[in-house]
Order: structure tokens, then sequence, then C-alpha cells
């Protein structure tokens, strides 16, 4: 460090470019010297005299502002809204070269700027009086001759001049207060405005001179730390640049997967050791991924991109899965009927694959004024088009509204039962007829294949387009344990380019799994350890082919690849005054109807028995019973409190007269003795008595 000029940290950070980065930076003294240890983020760091910072990061965080009249700091974020002007230097400029060459901000950001004379200037013929106000327009340098400074005079009667002055002119100039204001960004984007003195325009704040220092978030390793550590610039630490004389130090340089995609080819395989592991909420679920722990060693064999196919299994009873599968899978599909809920789903599929059959699995009553057709289950259709039709009903400004519409072919299959004039009909219509599904509408189809040919996975994405349902009718032979199999039903989503990572463990090396690094953060670093094979006898390796993700995975993967997708169509609103009269005639002719209908809450005489909120009368008397006596009487209730009058209610008790009349009709009813039946057959007669009778009773 003999002969190098310590400066403050934050002096020397805001002197660094981004681009000049990284640097290499000797601790010196300080606060923090000794081996002083302090917390910083909830990490413990530690500066020490002759410590070597390497600095491969800087982020802007906010501005110190220091009061030079009272030296109080304060800080400001960067998107500070208020204005700061320029204060002029005190010290006054002999001449005016050296007023333009100490000037800390350049003349090409700077100009134009104004400045005064104590004393009087003598230009050719013309004199310029003391104190007058000289504005500096531009330099003018030409070869041979003394460079002049063009200046703009203003004088009384707001007369106006141009004048040149040589740049050796001698004097006592001052330099003067600009109008020109600034933002907290356009003051720390400029070192050159960084090391002037500003004051608020605002007059309502202090009008003393402040100096402004921006503070910056410093991401930097040591020689003898592995992990990234961050520190701001304000700490009071004075530093040494020593970038050009300890540029063979060997530092740890922690890179992320991105990072490690751009290192060079013959850079692999090698070993690497991770410095900060994955996110414990990672989209994938296998084998290797607990294993990827904090200073753990793993082999990076190569770097490429891998051509991976996104499968999903349907909803049901169990919980959905989703594998990421490469195209090298050995397996075989077999294609299976897609299900679709409404006919955008359809008008969807069939852009994708022209010529879509589909079959109705429930049935759709007609609507006319939605325009909703009629569709019976087992009804095929063949999606043609989509176009725009109008529905039957007014829309809200009296017009019949248009809405988008699937035109598709009912196809209709021959009867073998019909005649031979329907078989002439149906050949000449060509066994199909036009209907139109509104893209809003909602139904239950399956698609018609006739397709039981096995595919590879590559074939698939030759042959057809995504999404696809397939299932696994054969399984890799390669593979331990094929996830794939046993699902009935696997929806192939997308096919992906993912940039990659070859990876293995060192216990395991001919065990490779790919590591797809957009999504999967974590640190490594490259290590000097040799490889676990003999130079040149690279094993033979099985990588896994299936990788199970999560519901993150394919929210976040659809998120990005259908951010703009537009959602289905909504159905057109209604009139509401049409809806209202409609509404309004619908109860009229079901008030009318129910009046011509009999009450069914009023219970008629025949219907009182059967009545739930009536007491069920006793059964009626045999006909052997009915004799000259009548039944005995029951007791009598006792009075109760609000009787009228003094005399009991005579008993009505059915006459004796009737009750012969009775018994006479039930004596002439007798047996068929011809019938083949061994119960009796009772007549009318039989039913009208006992009903009479029942009628005649009173209950007490």
């Amino acid at each position: 460090m003999a002969g190098m000029t310590a400066l403050p940290l934050q002096q020397l950070i805001a002197s660094f470019d981004r681009s000049g980065l990284p640097k290499i930076l000797q601790v010196c003294s300080g606060v923090y010297f000794q081996g002083s240890v302090y917390e910083i983020s909830g990490s413990e760091v530690s500066f020490s005299t002759g410590d070597l910072i390497k600095v491969i990061d800087i982020e802007l965080l906010s501005v110190s502002c220091e009061d030079l009249g009272n030296n109080e700091v304060f800080e400001l974020p960067i998107n500070h809204t208020g204005l700061f002007k320029v204060v002029p230097e005190e010290m006054p400029y002999s001449t005016l070269e050296e007023m333009l060459s100490l000037r800390p901000v350049g003349l090409d950001s700077c100009l134009p700027f104004t400045f005064t004379s104590r004393s009087r200037i003598d230009v050719g013929s013309y004199t310029l009086g003391a104190n007058t106000a000289l504005t500096v327009l531009s330099v003018e340098r030409h070869a041979g001759k003394e460079d002049l400074v063009r200046c703009h005079v203003r004088g009384q009667q707001e007369v106006s001049a141009e004048v040149c002055l040589p740049l050796s002119l001698h004097g006592e100039f001052r330099e003067c207060e600009s109008e020109e204001c600034f933002t907290v960004q356009e003051i720390l984007s400029s070192p050159c405005l960084c090391s002037r003195r500003f004051r608020f325009v605002n007059t309502t704040k202090s009008q003393r001179p402040l100096v402004l220092s921006p503070i910056y978030q410093v991401a930097a390793v040591m020689n003898l730390r592995k992990n990234i550590f961050k520190f701001p610039s304000s700490l009071e630490v004075d530093v040494v640049d020593v970038t050009e004389t300890c540029g063979d130090v060997d530092f740890v340089t922690p890179l992320s997967l991105t990072e490690v995609l751009s290192q060079p080819e013959e850079s692999f395989p090698t070993v690497v050791e991770i410095l900060e592991g994955p996110d414990t909420h990672s989209p994938f679920r296998c084998s290797w991924l607990p294993e990827l722990t904090k200073d753990s060693r793993v082999i990076f064999h190569k770097i490429g991109t891998s051509a991976v196919v996104l499968l999903s299994s349907l909803r049901g009873r169990k919980t959905q899965q989703h594998f990421l599968v490469s195209q090298q899978y050995g397996g075989r599909f077999r294609r299976r009927p897609r299900e679709f809920d409404s006919a955008y789903e359809l008008y969807v599929a069939s852009m994708q694959a022209p010529g879509l059959k589909v079959a109705v699995t429930r049935s759709c009553e007609e609507d006319e004024e939605e325009g909703l057709p009629a569709l019976s289950v087992g009804d095929q259709l063949e999606v043609v088009r989509c176009d725009t039709v109008e529905l039957a009903r007014d829309g809200a400004r009296g017009q019949k509204p248009a809405v988008e519409a699937l035109l598709c072919l009912r196809l209709q299959e021959a009867d073998d039962d019909c005649d031979d004039e329907d078989e002439e009909e149906v050949e000449r219509e060509d066994g199909s007829e036009e209907i139109f599904l509104p893209l809003y509408m909602q139904g239950h189809f399956v698609e018609v294949i006739a397709d039981n040919k096995k595919y590879r996975l590559k074939e698939l994405g030759e042959q057809f387009s995504w999404p696809l349902d397939v299932k696994v009718v054969s399984r890799d032979a390669k593979l331990e344990a094929d996830p794939l199999v046993g699902f009935p039903c696997l929806r192939i989503e997308a096919a992906m380019l993912e940039p990659s990572i070859q990876a293995s463990f060192l216990h395991r090396p001919d065990h490779r799994f790919e590591m797809l690094t957009q999504w999967l953060s974590m640190s490594v670093s490259f290590t000097r350890e040799a490889l676990p094979w003999p130079a040149g006898q690279t094993p033979e390796c099985h990588a896994d082919l299936v990788t199970e993700v999560t519901d993150t995975f394919l929210y976040e993967f659809r998120k990005q690849g259908n951010s703009d997708a537009p959602p289905p169509p909504r159905p057109p609103k209604r009139n509401l005054s049409s809806a209202t009269s409609s509404n309004t005639s619908s109860k009229k002719t079901s008030k009318a109807r129910k009046s011509r209908e009999p009450d069914k809450s009023v219970p008629t005489k025949e219907m009182a028995a059967l009545t739930l909120n009536k007491r069920r009368p006793p059964a009626p008397p045999t006909p052997g019973i009915l004799d000259d006596q009548p039944p005995p009487v029951g007791p009598r209730k006792p009075p109760t409190a609000k009787v009228t009058s003094g005399k009991a209610l005579p008993n009505t008790y059915v006459k004796m007269d009737q009750s012969k009349k009775k018994e006479e009709e039930v004596s002439q009813l007798t047996a068929d003795e011809d019938s083949d039946h061994d119960y009796e057959t009772l007549d009318d007669s039989f039913v009208t008595v006992v009903k009479k009778a029942n009628e005649s009773v009173c209950f007490y």
C-alpha cells in the first residue's frame, strides 16, 4: 500500500463505474479495523486492516445530504421530487482559463454559465464596466491562434451584444448563480455535479449549502469467504484501490446457474461447490433436489438446451400431477378423446386442428331467443368455422344482437329400416344439418377419433398440435420406474426448449439429471477437484427423462405464455323492457292456467277424509254387526267454561228406520257362486251404503 492514497469508502465507491467492475480494495484504517465485527442485514461481517475486498456490483440506494452550516447529515430517497440549484464557488479566479479549467462541471453540460469581473475589461474599442455580467456561450479554438471565449453581454435598456475574450485575460472573476435546477437523480448520475454544492429551490427549506453524496449497496466477496455479502458504502472505512497489484489473488467467485451457462464449453465437466442451495419452494418434485445442499459437491457435465414436453393428469378423484418429459422418452402413447365444456373450447381446439369432430354427451334444450340449438346425447358435430349470426330476440336498442357462433354440421346416420324415399332424401341432403353454436354456449362434448396407432412422443409433436390427450400404452424400458404408466389419460400441454445443465453427484456420477436454469435458483463456485473417473474414460450415463413439477410451475408457465390471451365471450345483454314484458305475460298466462285448474289447496268433501290436517275417521261398521240395537254411548265430555245455555245438546244418533232400511239393502247382497275367484265381489250399492253411513255418524 506504499505510495497509494487511502480514501473514504463512500468517496471511492462513488467514483466507480459499474462497467469497470470488479475492483479489489484493501482496508487501511477506520472505525472497522483490527477484526471488528458488526452485523449488516442479519449477517456478521468483519473488516480488518489489510483485508482484501472484491467489489462485484454496486446499486444506488439513497443520497446523503450534509448541511455545511451545522454539519447535520440526513438522507433523501433517490426518487425525491425536490429541485436543487448549484451554489457558486466563493473563491475568485485570476484568469478565464483558470475559471474554465477548474470548473467541476464540464463545459458541454454546463453552458451557458454566467460570471462577473470585479475590474473593468477593455476589449478593442469596447470597454466593459466592473461587475458586468457575462454569459459564456462557447469556447472557440483555432489552430495557431489564441483560444477565445464567446460571451453574451446585456447592457442598459435591454441592449445586448456578443464579445470574444481571450482565455489568457487576467482579472478577478467570480461565478454567478445559475437559474438551472437539478433533480436528485440528475445530480447523482453526473460525477461532476456530485462535487458541487447545492441548495434547495424551495425557499421554505434551509438555504444553507448542501453537499450531496450517493450511498450505494456494495456486493462483494472476500478471499476468506465463499458467499456474496452486501454492505452500504457509508461505512466509515478508509480503503485503497489495489486492483492492478492484486489481480492474481484467488477469490471464490459465486456464480448463478444463468452465469454458468455463459462459461466456455471447455470448462466442463467440472466439480462445483454449492454456496447457496435452491429455494425451499422449488417448482420441482424429484429425488435429487433435496441433495442440493450448501457445501455439497456436484459434477456439471455439460450445458445446452433441452427439448421437454409438459404433461398433466386430468382432474379427478386423485390430486392432479404435472411432469416435464424429455423428447428422448422411449414409451409409446395412444391418443385419447378430449372433453370440452363450451363452444368456445371447441373453437380454440378447431383453430389448432381443423376438421374437429365431437359427440354430444349431455342433452340441451332449444332456446330461440338466446340462439341455443337443441342437442341430444349422441349427436355428432363437425366444426366448420366461426361466423356472426343474429339472435331472434331484440337487443337493448330494439335491434337484433349479433353474436359470434360456431358453424357445425350435425352428422346424421342413415337408418337401416327407413324406406327408399327416406334414403334418397338423406343422400340428397348429404346426411348433414347446419347448426350454429354461440361461443358462450355451455355444453358437454367429447372428441371423436378413430386412431389406435401407437406414437412416440417426438412423433406426436410432429403430427399433431397441442393440447393433446394421450395414454401411455407401453412404458420406457430404460427407466426403473416409469411414473407415467397407470394414468387413464394425460394431457400434453406444450413443448418447450429450456436451457439446462446436465449434472450428477460424486457418489453416482453415471446417474445424470437436468437442471433447468430458468426455474432453479442457486449459487455455485467452480473448484479444482479431480473428476471421480480416470482421464479420458467418461462413464456411460443414464439420464432422468421424467421430472415431476408442482402446480406453481404450471401456473407460471401459463402466465408467461397466455398473458395476452382474450377471455371467452359473454352472452349479449338482454333488453330489460322486453324481458319485463315477457315475464309479465308469462305470469299472466300462469295465473290464467291456475284459475282454470281446481284449487288443490282446498279439499272437497270426497278429499276431506284424506287431508293430512284432518283427523282420520274410524273405519265403517261391517255388515255383520248392523242390528236393531244402537252401539253403546260413550261418556259425555264435561261442560267447558264458555257454555251459554244450561241445556245439553240432544244426541243426534242414527234413527231406527234408517238402520232397518240399510239392513234390508245389505241383506240383498249375495255372493256370486259361479265366480272362479276365491273372494267376494262387492257392487257399487255396498260402497254407497257405507259412504252414507259414514256421513251420517256424528263423533264426540
